[in-house]
């Protein structure tokens, strides 16, 4: 049986972060950077927490726009929870295919609190980006294999 205790963990977690970052997953793969976010440790474990709560709306505001429409491109039933490799393609995917859809081919990870800056001010709000053309990097996403 393992010695660590997961609720008094969740606890410190929570107490740790102050403003959880949606795209917390893409980050600890990094497979995207975000200039917003802080990394902590905590048990021997590495979490991430946004510094902005601006910025912290914008990315949770994209994060929701991500999850509804990437549903019907990834197969999922609206009920169902999100499985990790689906979450994965989903937050990666999605800003590499906002980052594409901006014009931006950097072989450098995207950084995206910048990104979101950049297509709020190109587009108005999140709710107007392009989603039939960010879906396509979600679609096309490839999470790295396990060794």
């Amino acid at each position: 049986m393992s010695g660590y205790n997961e609720d008094a963990y969740k606890q410190a977690r929570e107490s740790a972060i102050g403003l959880a970052c949606p795209f917390e997953r893409a980050l600890l793969s990094r497979c995207v950077v975000c200039f917003k976010a802080r990394r902590l440790l905590l048990a021997e474990r590495e979490a991430i927490s946004c510094t902005e709560q601006a910025a912290c709306d914008r990315c949770q505001a994209f994060h929701q726009a991500l999850h509804r429409n990437a549903r019907f491109a990834l197969h999922m039933d609206p009920d169902t929870p999100w499985p990790f490799g689906k979450e994965i393609r989903a937050q990666c995917g999605g800003v590499l295919g906002l980052q594409a859809m901006l014009g931006r081919e950097n072989p450098e990870p995207a950084d995206v609190a910048a990104l979101l800056a950049e297509a709020i001010e190109r587009y108005g709000e999140i709710g107007h980006f392009p989603y039939s053309e960010i879906m396509r990097g979600v679609v096309h996403y490839e999470p790295r294999r396990r060794r």
